[in-house]
This record gives C-alpha cells, structure tokens and sequence, in this order.
C-alpha cells in the first residue's frame, strides 16, 4: 500500500459510527476527549465548533471537520461563553433527540430559522502505533466548503449523507465503508491543503523521498539495503540518506525497521499467525530476531503484546538509540542488515 494508507490502517480498529443529526433553536453540547478520532459535516445551517484549548471555528453548511486526536470539544449555535460552555449538555443525553431518521415527507429542506443538520461519528484508534503522519496532524482539521475544492470529499459527504437519511438495502455495509472513504479523503485534504504546515506534505511532495517510502511501503519485508533503496529512487546513496533524514526525520534504514515492528504488532493483534509466519511477512529472518527487535522497541515481548499487554518503556539499548538520534521519532535505528527477509 502507500504511505496514507498504510499510516490510517495501522491505526484504526473496530467499526467507525456516525449518526445524521437535527437541531433548532439554541443548543450548547459537549463531546467528551475519545480515544479516536471524530469528525463533523454540516448539511444545512451553521454553528461553532470550541475545541478545548483551542479557538473557536465557524462552521457552515458543506464545512467538514475532522478532530484527528479526539480533542473534547463542544458544538453549539454561537461562539458560547465560558459560562455557556461549562452547562453544555453531553451529547450521549441529547442523541435521541437529535437523531434525524430520514427526509421531510413532503421532500423540502429541514426549515431555515435556525435549523442545523450535520453527520456526527468517530474512528476508533490505537495510538500506539500511529505513524508520524497521523501524530502530525492539528488538534482541529478544519476544511471549509469551497467552490472547486475537495471534489472527492464532498462526493462522499453526499453519499454519506444519503446512505444515513433512511433505512437503505445495503446500509450496513455501504455506511461503515463509506465512513473510511471519508477519513481518507478528509487526511487527504489537509495534506493537499493550501497553506497546510507540517513536515509530511513536504515528504510526500519530495520526488525522492516519495519514491523510496513507496518502495518501502510496497514491500516492507523485502531485503533491502540503502543501495537498492537509491537505486528505486533513481539517486545516489547520499543524495537519498540527505533529503529522506532531512524529510522523514530519520535514516531510510530506520524508518524501515520502526514500520516492520509496527506491521508486526497488527499482525500479533489482529491474526493468529504464529510467530515465525510474522517474521517472514515483516521482514525477519528467525522469530528470534524479530522477538529481539520488538522487545526493544515495545518494551514488552510479542507474546505478552499478543496477549493483550500495552508496550512499555523500552529497553535501555533503544532509549540509548532514541537519545543519540532523537529527531528521528519513534523507531530504533538499525543497519541495513538488521532483519534480513526470510
């Protein structure tokens, strides 16, 4: 796969959800910090988004916002007071209320006068193994309605929003998927962005940088060697040890090594697979090695890690690595021969 994806896949768990929401009046709620990610759409009307710690945004009709951290916030129906905020009702207690099961008989739009219908959901994720490029992301991703702009993304907000208007053949299946296409097409758009600040639009607009992470991300378990690297990149050795360090953070052999241990924790979590089958699809030549290699990095060994344990704090050797090469990020450096394929 390629980089976005892969970076949303190793994250995410569970279903998404979502509910099409109707409100009138003056309303003040408060969604609770989630472990995930959530978004909101605005179909009709306007209101305020107020992130906590951060300022207020203004939403109107065709704005999608995406809170990539799972950032507490409170939508109401104008920039509230602190006062306001604080008696804002949780969303959970006025849900029902809210739901909106489907269109207006007679086929108009809901009323003006203050009327607001939005999608409200949220991804399930684990953020322990989230790639740079989803930690990079703003507290708040905000990506207002545009004339020309984001044409993907708003074909899957109006399908989204078909799909959660009435009880359709299919819905369980058509609303879940269309739920991914809409993160990825929201990631997507930030990182297409104008203006967008952060260091993965850079990389992944860089034609060398790009090149190898696409041949890394085709092929994790691949034995590759700086040289076989540049050479997919169409450069030299140096030329691409400069700008992928500049760019990424860290060397192209480290960065391999952090993605193959984080592929195999999702294998440890999300298949049976026995150990030795995981090392041969990230890379690994013995299950020792890879046993070795994850222990340092998670802090815990496959086994435990399978078996529900959390990572902790990892091994000395790898926070001896951390400190020597901080701004590389979360992966251990490693030579180019540290986990031969198998």
């Amino acid at each position: 796969m390629d980089v976005v994806s892969d970076a949303i896949t190793a994250v995410r768990v569970g279903r998404p959800s979502s509910d099409r929401m109707r409100v009138d009046g003056s309303w003040c709620v408060r969604f609770a910090p989630y472990d995930g990610a959530g978004f909101h759409v605005v179909l009709e009307g306007g209101c305020w988004l107020l992130p906590d710690g951060g300022p207020p945004v203004s939403l109107v009709a065709g704005d999608a916002v995406l809170l990539p951290h799972g950032t507490g916030h409170v939508i109401a129906d104008s920039p509230a007071d602190a006062r306001a905020v604080a008696r804002a009702l949780p969303f959970e207690s006025v849900r029902g209320a809210w739901r909106r099961t489907g269109p207006k008989d007679d086929g108009t739009a809901a009323g003006a006068g203050g009327t607001v219908e939005m999608l409200c959901g949220k991804y399930r994720l684990d953020r322990s193994r989230a790639h740079p490029l989803m930690a990079e992301l703003p507290p708040v991703v905000h990506l207002p309605n545009r004339v020309g702009s984001h044409p993907e993304l708003r074909s899957a907000i109006d399908l989204l929003g078909r799909e959660l208007g009435g009880q359709r053949p299919g819905g369980g299946v058509a609303v879940p998927s269309l739920l991914d296409l809409l993160l990825v097409y929201m990631i997507r758009s930030w990182l297409t962005a104008e203006g967008t600040a952060g260091s993965w639009p850079a990389v992944l607009g860089d034609p060398v940088a790009a090149a190898a992470l696409r041949a890394l991300h085709a092929d994790p378990a691949a034995p590759w060697t700086n040289e076989r690297l540049a050479a997919e990149a169409g450069v030299s050795r140096p030329t691409l040890a400069r700008r992928f360090t500049a760019l990424v953070g860290r060397p192209p052999m480290a960065y391999l090594t952090w993605w193959r241990l984080n592929l195999a924790a999702g294998l440890l979590r999300g298949t049976e697979d026995p150990l030795a089958a995981v090392a041969r699809r990230v890379g690994y030549g013995t299950p020792y090695a890879l046993s070795h290699a994850f222990s340092r990095e998670f802090g815990t060994t496959p086994g435990r890690y399978r078996a529900g344990e959390p990572a902790g704090v990892p091994h000395a050797e790898g926070r001896a690595a951390r400190t020597a090469g901080a701004a590389r990020g979360p992966g251990t450096p490693r030579t180019a021969g540290a986990a031969p394929a198998g």
